[in-house]
């Protein structure tokens, strides 16, 4: 009968060798996709090189203002916020209600319609960064998509054939910045968490269950180098302790040694 020192070894040695075929080729993807993300700068995977989404210009025109209580007359339900800033050329009122956001004309108090093809076109064209005169088209963004999880309504402006900036139909505020260098982040991504059609759940059952395989395995491993630490096995033959001839490291060149 086996002694429980072997069957120990021989379990934790089918379990690292059968695991590691199965999760191994995953191990390589995880670390190959870490080190991709890794490299590439979070600031070029976000467009900032290409859009700048943050510019804003000094707001203007404050004192035309109509009284607040009159724009608060005019938005359906509850009011959580006003903001006053620049876009389009004028001063606007934006206005946060029920999860959605309004644009109002402060001067006269009127809502303002939602922001048009040209008017998402040329948002896009005084942000770009990127030089030249870049080629653009818009179309309507009707559905989600991995590229792009909202809010709609919105616009998708098209800027020489690769880069897509994702404007609000509701406030003219630029949503979203998808370059080549964000598709290629995207798709390691993807990898990585094992979400290969939405690229955005990180709690799959795959991933999981390679996680927990990877563990099993890792500690396996740990338990076949406490075994046959080279160190360990050469002191005993030194102190004279018999080693069982079905032990796979018990060799005449190891105990030949001096």
């Amino acid at each position: 009968m086996r002694s429980l020192r072997t069957r120990v070894h021989l379990t934790a040695s089918r379990m690292h060798k059968w695991l590691s075929l199965i999760i191994g080729l995953q191990v390589l993807i995880w670390m190959t996709s870490g080190l991709v993300m890794s490299a590439l700068p979070i600031e070029r995977v976000h467009g900032e090189h290409l859009v700048d989404r943050k510019a804003q210009p000094p707001i203007t025109g404050v004192s035309a203002v109509r009284p607040l209580g009159e724009l608060l007359s005019r938005i359906p339900g509850p009011v959580e916020e006003i903001t006053l800033r620049m876009g389009q050329g004028r001063l606007l009122a934006e206005a946060k209600s029920g999860g959605r956001t309004f644009l109002f004309d402060p001067s006269t108090g009127a809502r303002m319609l939602q922001i048009s093809k040209d008017q998402a076109a040329r948002i896009a064209r005084e942000s770009w960064k990127g030089g030249g005169n870049p080629e653009i088209k818009v179309t309507e963004v009707e559905n989600l998509s991995p590229e792009f999880r909202g809010p709609l309504p919105a616009w998708q402006v098209t800027i020489n054939d690769t880069t897509h900036v994702y404007v609000s139909r509701d406030t003219g505020r630029i949503l979203a910045v998808r370059s080549s260098t964000w598709r290629l982040y995207d798709f390691f991504w993807s990898l990585h968490i094992m979400d290969w059609k939405n690229h955005q759940n990180f709690n799959t059952w795959w991933l999981l269950c390679f996680a927990i395989g990877g563990l099993i395995s890792g500690l396996a491993g740990t338990v076949l180098l406490f075994m046959r630490w080279p160190v360990r096995r050469r002191r005993k033959v030194l102190r004279g302790t018999p080693v069982s001839a079905s032990d796979p490291h018990n060799t005449a060149e190891e105990f030949t040694r001096p």
